[in-house]
């Protein structure tokens, strides 16, 4: 009896999605919870696993097909995985028949082959523990750990990102056209509609972060052993510095609801993180309410999970207020585009060592430029000045954000 692989159910901040990887052919077989498909959303990948023991019988919608919520994507059926592939080519069919024809190649299951090229494993260098000496997946996968685990075995080269440019040669003048992504073609209109629907401006300002890296310079070893390795950045000081902001500056923490001003009494910042597709802006839940060390931890599983694409849809919805950091590639300045429905983003960027008049001298800090793009709808410029003054102080001072002043 076939078993239908669907779609999962899109939440209601996502429309469709599109098909991006098949990871199994028809005919190929198939573990139950083994990954079958990628499908791409505006905000993830969602992966898609099999329900049971089966047999790819039947691909219904193609890499790039525009799929729904639980819509088919193809058909399990019975079987092991050995029977012919459907009416493709007879030929292969044949050659499947007769193994021995290829010489000392190892005959391999689909998902061991997969396995052995994404890790550079000789198949031939395997011994199979399969019926007729067939490698399976566990064999592959247990020479992957014993390469892993040898002090001679050379660094696996890592894999291009997906959407990587493409490298050409001086002088050449061929081109090559590439579809976007959804995540990049959603940033992008949302990008456009922000500055089209927005009153949209930047106020910019600098701040002096001797405190703080004297106090992360200090406590930086201690704070990584007391908290079990995680470790002090300076995006925790700035999460704590806006949050104690936005208690202080509601309107910077509200949205704009048709006739409406939709003040919130929480604030959950979203952190913009670079991944190989592109930027997204996962959330922390009532940073208000967390330590330095817990927004540090939130960030870093965040990181971990955009490099690795497991980030969930919940993960990145939402947020009232966003920061972001381009000082990490070197960004002197930006005006960084408001991501709606909130009513503002800060900017952070590269801490530059300059000289500063203080106190009728010349001295040499390590400064920062801040910018903060706001919503003059709703924000007025007065009211978006002194906020991002209020964070400069907060940050010039650290003692600031403990005593609560």
């Amino acid at each position: 009896m076939a078993i239908e692989i669907k779609a999962p159910t899109f939440p209601e901040s996502v429309a469709d999605g599109t098909v991006a990887t098949w990871h199994k052919k028809p005919g190929d077989a198939v573990k139950r919870d083994e990954l079958i498909v990628d499908i791409e959303t505006d905000k993830v990948v969602i992966e898609v696993l099999a329900e049971a023991d089966g047999v790819l019988a039947e691909i219904v919608k193609n890499e790039g097909d525009t799929v729904l919520s639980n819509e088919v994507l193809g058909t399990l059926g019975e079987g092991s995985g050995e029977a012919a592939k459907p009416a493709a080519a007879p030929a292969a069919a044949a050659q499947s028949a007769a193994p021995e024809a290829s010489g000392d190649d190892a005959i391999l299951s689909p998902a061991a082959r997969k396995i052995a090229e994404e890790n550079g494993i000789d198949p031939n260098s395997v011994a199979g523990s399969g019926k007729g000496g067939r490698v399976t997946k566990e064999d592959v996968v247990a020479a992957v750990d014993a390469k892993k685990n040898s002090p001679a075995a050379p660094a696996a080269k890592p894999a291009a990102p997906a959407a990587a440019a493409p490298v050409f040669a001086a002088g050449d003048r061929t081109e090559k056209r590439v579809p976007m992504t959804r995540v990049r073609a959603t940033v992008a209109r949302r990008l456009v509609e922000a500055q089209s629907n927005m009153a949209m401006l930047t106020t910019f300002n600098e701040v002096d972060m001797t405190e703080v890296m004297a106090l992360r310079s200090k406590y930086k070893d201690l704070f990584e052993k007391s908290h079990n390795g995680v470790r002090l950045g300076f995006m925790s000081f700035f999460v704590k510095a806006a949050t104690e902001a936005l208690k202080r500056f509601p309107a910077v923490n509200a949205s704009i609801d048709g006739a409406d001003i939709v003040y919130h009494g929480y604030a959950d910042v979203g952190v913009a993180v670079s991944s190989d597709r592109g930027l997204v802006v996962p959330v922390l839940r009532n940073a208000e309410l967390m330590s330095l060390a817990e927004i540090e931890s939130g960030i870093a599983t965040y990181g971990k999970k955009a490099r690795d694409g497991k980030l969930s849809i919940d993960e990145m919805t939402g947020g009232t207020f966003t920061i972001t950091n381009g000082g990490t590639f070197g960004s002197m300045m930006s005006t960084p585009i408001v991501n709606p429905p909130q009513a503002a983003i800060l900017g952070m960027h590269n801490i530059l060592q300059r000289p500063m008049a203080i106190n009728g001298q010349v001295v040499i800090r390590p400064m920062m430029y801040l910018a903060l793009s706001y919503d003059h709808r709703l924000i007025d410029g007065k009211e978006a000045v002194t906020f991002l003054v209020t964070i400069k102080n907060l940050l010039e001072d650290p003692a600031r954000l403990l005593l609560d002043i």
